[in-house]
């Protein structure tokens, strides 16, 4: 156990050198030269730890970064050369526009599917959104990529996971620039189609919380009295950890009954921050 644990460490560092350094050039055999394993492991745990070979991972992040630099208003050309690609012709090989995932599937964890995600920093920290055809199946928040993509992997097990294209019309990027613009406070809270996975209880709650409004506040015995289940409001709470898209279905707003925040999947300094965020958009 020992040595699974430090080669699964060593991979993990591996990670997050490749997100601070996705504008160099970084091959396999070198990166796992510098983790002491062979390539051939390092592409196998890799992808079981992170659903993404490292590859993917450093195009992930450098399409991040394109998209932030020309967003602050850099020129295309620039832009791309400092995210690392070094011409155009290497964006937009990183296209992959597959998408698709039917409940069987997911239930298999997403198996011989396709889920497009995207990657953006912003100031609730990095967050991810992931998409099917027929709407985001996943948002979350972490303080770094790698732990988003494992969030994803663990979620989605047995699919293809692939960055979403660099294009700029790209549906799935729309959707996460208007979410990052959301949470900066320069604009309301985006409405995009939703592709849920849960139990009937669980999407009864979640389809509540949609109606909820910002700047309101809800208790779980609420929540439990709105969907017509009175005495289940520990189920509620669970269906609220159990909620992967965060913001788009607003959990946040759940109060315990004595006002207190309770808890949130990504974190309660979080929960303040966005319930913060939409008193000061009321005020």
């Amino acid at each position: 156990m020992p040595a699974k644990q430090n080669s699964d460490e060593r991979v993990l560092q591996i990670a997050q050198y490749i997100e601070d350094h996705a504008d160099e050039v970084l091959n396999l055999d070198s990166l796992a030269e510098q983790a002491a394993i062979s390539p051939f492991y390092l592409q196998r745990k890799f992808k079981a730890l992170f659903g993404v070979s490292p590859k993917a991972l450093q195009n992930a992040v450098r399409i991040q970064r394109l998209k932030q630099s020309l967003r602050q208003g850099d020129d295309i050309s620039g832009a791309i050369y400092e995210a690392g690609f070094g011409s155009a012709s290497r964006v937009y090989e990183q296209v992959n526009q597959k998408l698709g995932m039917t409940l069987s599937s997911y239930k298999e964890g997403g198996k011989n599917e396709n889920i497009a995600f995207a990657l953006r920093k912003t100031v609730f920290g990095h967050m991810i959104m992931a998409a099917t055809d027929r709407g985001v199946c996943f948002v979350h928040f972490a303080d770094n990529f790698a732990d988003l993509l494992r969030a994803l992997s663990v979620e989605f097990a047995n699919a293809e996971l692939s960055p979403t294209s660099a294009d700029m019309a790209d549906e799935l990027d729309k959707w996460i620039e208007a979410l990052e613009h959301h949470l900066a406070g320069n604009g309301p809270k985006p409405q995009v189609p939703l592709h849920l996975h849960g139990t009937a209880f669980q999407l009864s709650v979640w389809q509540f919380l949609m109606s909820v409004k910002e700047g309101q506040k809800v208790a779980y015995k609420d929540v439990a009295k709105g969907i017509e289940a009175p005495k289940s409001f520990r189920a509620v709470a669970n269906a609220c950890g159990a909620n992967n898209i965060a913001v788009l279905i607003p959990c946040h707003r759940v109060l315990r009954g004595n006002g207190e925040l309770g808890g949130y999947r990504w974190g309660v300094d979080r929960k303040a921050q966005l319930l913060a965020m939409e008193e000061g958009r009321e005020s």
